[in-house]
């Protein structure tokens, strides 16, 4: 069995990574010296428009754009960045008001206003892009501003969630003077309010972040640069790391590095490993003639051996998962596994003959080469080799870079297809909404009535999440039954980095985007 060794040899520190406080484990630095941290990740930006993307491009929205809401380090409930304060001003949780901070601007000298954030909202569901944060407004009626600082968001039902909603990457306020009201922006200019200006972007390359100087928020920023560099694998970004190209890395490493790294006889590297919450899982197609048939979705859930996938293919670098609700978040359960128990081909094959299914099912698979990870096309094998084995399917694999491949899913093109999924916020809703009803993130209808119609606006009532378990339970029971959706995998993060880099344990807010002000060089020990 693989023994998960937390520890780099020599005294090449492993720091415990936490989505709460922790203390640094190396010493505070001069954010002045030695250049711009560099930082690789293998998740670059499908857009600049945060009209557009519900996906890794929020990762970079983070540091350019504000929010009225975000996580201070340490925080984890959304707290006021671009606003002063905010909060509902009624006990039914309908009625949202926030009150900006005084004197905010743009990074290029335009005041930052409540016009440009009621502008910001509303674009998103104008423009109600494919792919894109939509979804996300569903419980939004109207937005309503007094003067330049108050915004006041009006709701269709209550939802104790819409801060949180407030808090994502999606809701970045731009510029009303650069960003269409109805479409979306296409050049790479992009001044924002955040904590830094991009200074230049080359897609698919790098993006180069320097301070902004007219920022106000709550970021204390331990450096003035940071230039981010996409790479298309974890094996080149880890040798730039090695060879000092790079300063630390983040998102994208494959087990077989994240082994290297933790037996890696050197003093000039550190890991940082931590819970995370993303998730990997299979989406199956209803206007696909096999796919949409219950009976060859369960049978698939039955055989599917998360435990060899997790193990032969992940090191043990990430943990089966058997609910889309991931482990860690209030009203968790594991009802793909209380349902189906172990792998089982006998099952299965009762499961297709119980539908008058017996010959061996074709379908095609599809996955992305270029979003999560190295290990994402062993794995599709691996799922193939296991249905193949059975007899009871015919597997055939296919794959897209990420910007086609969205096009295709969203399009209906694939039967079956593979996504991954990085929180929006740390709440089980965010688990279940994004995935359920006629417009959802994934451009494949799942109307789920009883989820959309009963049990989410019953959750969303809830302003104490810890009475929500009953509703979030049986949410995932229904999407179980249903089997449109099948859970692989729950991941956790890794950060490797440069011995001499500090504050990766603050660097990461509760939906695991890195806040790139943390980090830092150290000056001494």
């Amino acid at each position: 069995m693989f023994n998960r060794n937390r520890f780099l040899r020599k005294v090449a520190a492993i720091a415990s990574l936490s989505l709460v406080a922790g203390c640094s484990l190396l010493s505070d630095g001069d954010p002045d010296s030695q250049g711009p941290i560099v930082v690789g990740t293998t998740s670059a930006p499908s857009t600049l428009d945060p009209a557009g993307a519900w996906d890794g491009s929020w990762e970079l929205y983070r540091n350019i754009f504000q929010t009225l809401l975000a996580y201070p380090s340490g925080a984890t409930t959304p707290q006021p960045d671009a606003a002063e304060s905010c909060s509902f001003t009624d006990s039914s949780s309908r009625t949202y008001r926030c009150k900006l901070r005084a004197g905010l601007k743009f990074a290029d000298g335009d005041p930052l206003t409540a016009e440009a954030v009621r502008h910001s909202i509303e674009r998103i569901r104008t423009i109600d892009a494919p792919g894109g944060p939509a979804g996300l407004l569903g419980s939004l009626d109207k937005v309503e501003t007094s003067g330049d600082r108050e915004i006041t968001f009006h709701l269709n039902q209550p939802d104790a969630t819409f801060p949180f909603v407030l808090a994502t990457p999606a809701m970045s306020i731009v510029d009303p003077d650069d960003y269409p009201a109805t479409s979306l922006r296409k050049d790479t200019s992009v001044h924002g309010s955040g904590p830094y200006e991009l200074q230049s972007y080359e897609e698919g390359s790098e993006a180069v972040l320097v301070r902004n100087d007219a920022y106000k928020g709550f970021a204390e920023r331990q450096n003035d640069a940071v230039t981010i560099r996409y790479f298309k694998d974890s094996a080149g970004m880890v040798k730039a790391l090695r060879d000092k190209q790079i300063d630390v890395t983040y998102r994208g490493l494959a087990a077989d590095d994240i082994l290297a790294l933790q037996e890696h006889d050197n003093e000039d590297l550190q890991l940082v490993d931590g819970t995370g919450t993303d998730i990997s899982y299979l989406v199956f197609n209803p206007k696909d003639p096999w796919a949409k048939q219950p009976a060859v979705r369960k049978a698939i859930a039955q055989i599917v051996d998360r435990g060899a996938i997790a193990h032969k293919i992940y090191k043990d670098t990430v943990d089966p998962l058997y609910s889309m609700v991931p482990k860690g978040l209030t009203g968790h359960a594991t009802p793909f596994f209380d349902d189906y128990g172990e792998p089982s081909v006998p099952k299965a094959r009762k499961i297709l003959s119980d539908a008058g299914i017996t010959r061996p099912v074709p379908l095609t698979f599809w996955y992305t080469t270029d979003r999560y990870g190295s290990e994402t096309a062993l794995m599709f094998r691996e799922l193939k080799r296991q249905l193949d084995d059975s007899g009871l399917f015919a597997i055939t694999l296919k794959s897209r870079p990420w910007k086609s491949y969205v096009v295709g899913y969203q399009k209906g093109d694939y039967p079956v297809f593979g996504r991954g999924w990085f929180p929006d916020f740390p709440d089980a809703d965010n688990f279940i909404a994004p995935f359920v009803g006629e417009h959802n993130a994934l451009g494949t209808p799942y109307p789920a009535k009883e989820i959309t119609g009963r049990l989410l606006p019953h959750a969303r009532s809830e302003s104490d999440r810890a009475r929500t378990v009953k509703d979030v339970e049986e949410a995932q029971q229904i999407m179980v039954n249903d089997a449109r959706l099948i859970p692989l995998w729950q991941g956790r993060q890794f950060v490797a980095a440069s011995v001499d880099i500090s504050g990766g344990e603050q660097a990461l807010d509760p939906s695991t985007i890195m806040m790139m002000w943390a980090l830092h060089r150290k000056t001494s020990w």
